[in-house]
């Protein structure tokens, strides 16, 4: 499809669906579009793979939130370009792997429809998946302003270096599953309101590997893995923010026997600026000047992501004026432009004060220029009704 439609919208739900609701809504899409039920249709296919990617977004929290408020680019390649969740490039052999629990079979969806053709019938053995592994990486807000590549050591689950993942000593120390003849499941037919279904379920003889290990590895006592260690190397797109997560596929904990390994979740975490706080994809900048530079004005250096920017200082300015540098902030995480910096004019007032300076500032008293008028205040007055509002 040429575009992405609201996940929200092709389920059928709205944004505050539970679980519940999600789980329900989906198994009705599915079973509408599902391929046996329309042999040869291209475009219920199509349906049947945008109904899986919705489903697969919203029923897990963290990509729902991840969607809600970034969109599809929160969930896609945008977001972590070496870790695009879901896509909708995912075959169907994927989706009927990754969503069959859901109606009570293993692994092939519904099973397939006997009778029905297409994609009834199929058999696909039991594959097991390493577990995921978080970590939190610090960025400053240079890193975050240009993305950044990072490396990182993992400790974790990798194949046994002796038996590289089989989990047997050798090449003999394994033997067909005589009850499933190795793929993995036993099949049993039930008629129902759609016909005939034929379900397949877990072997309880190799729990769905179609294999029996005869002869473990004496290294890893047959699970086919070992603690050990792994330099990963993936990008941070520019933008990211504090509790943003990317998902590095494929680089989590190995799986036992060859196995899918788990994916590397990735926790943003924001070192502070010493000088600028971000809000959203603006900078501030407290700048603190003389009483002498803000009544007669001037021009000061300030702060910036990637060095100074000089600013000008108008007669006259009053505590509290802020000053915008255009795209001087963070770019979108999405792409959508860049943020600004605002520069918080404060004037600074002494607190000590030698017998000189109280001479300087007892002139000034007398002065008229220094008294403050009604329309300062009215001006002052007006500022503060605005930010109330």
């Amino acid at each position: 499809m040429a575009s992405k439609r609201d996940y929200y919208e092709i389920l059928g739900v709205d944004k505050n669906a539970t679980d519940d609701v999600l789980k329900k809504a989906y198994r009705k899409k599915a079973i509408q579009y599902h391929p046996d039920k329309n042999p040869g249709d291209k475009e219920a296919e199509e349906h049947f793979k945008e109904v899986a990617e919705a489903y697969d977004v919203l029923s897990d929290p963290q990509k729902r939130a991840r969607y809600d408020q970034f969109g599809h680019a929160g969930v896609g390649s945008s977001a972590a370009s070496n870790g695009a969740d879901f896509g909708g490039g995912m075959s169907m052999e994927d989706i009927f792997s990754r969503f069959g629990d859901l109606f009570g079979g293993h692994y092939g969806g519904f099973g397939g429809f006997s009778g029905m053709g297409g994609m009834g019938g199929r058999t696909q053995r039991r594959v097991a998946r390493g577990s995921d592994l978080r970590v939190r990486v610090k960025l400053t807000l240079e890193d975050i302003s240009k993305g950044v590549e990072k490396k990182l050591k993992v400790k974790k689950y990798v194949p046994c270096s002796h038996c590289h993942g089989e989990g047997t000593e050798d090449s003999n120390g394994k033997t067909t599953c005589t009850t499933c003849q190795g793929t993995g499941t036993v099949t049993s037919i039930s008629n129902t309101f759609l016909g005939q279904m034929q379900t397949q379920s877990v072997c309880p003889t190799c729990h769905g590997e179609g294999v029996i290990i005869t002869k473990p590895c004496s290294h890893c006592s047959g699970k086919g893995i070992e603690i050990g260690e792994e330099l990963i190397s993936f990008h941070i797109p520019a933008g990211v923010a504090e509790g943003m997560q990317l998902t590095v596929n494929g680089k989590g904990n190995a799986a036992p026997r060859g196995g899918i390994s788990g994916d590397l979740i990735v926790v943003i975490q924001e070192e502070p600026d010493p000088n600028l706080i971000r809000n959203g994809n603006d900078l501030i900048y407290n700048l603190l000047i003389s009483i002498p530079l803000a009544t007669q004005g001037g021009s000061v250096e300030v702060p910036t992501i990637t060095g100074k920017a000089r600013v000008k200082i108008e007669p006259g300015t009053q505590p509290g004026k802020v000053l915008r540098l255009r795209n001087k902030g963070l770019p979108s995480v999405n792409g959508f432009g860049t943020g600004d910096l605002l520069v918080n004019v404060n004037v600074y007032i002494p607190t000590i004060l030698n017998n000189k300076d109280r001479e300087t500032l007892q002139s000034m008293e007398a002065s008229d220029n220094f008294k403050p008028t009604e329309e300062a205040r009215k001006t002052i007055d007006k500022k503060y009704r605005e930010m109330l509002r």
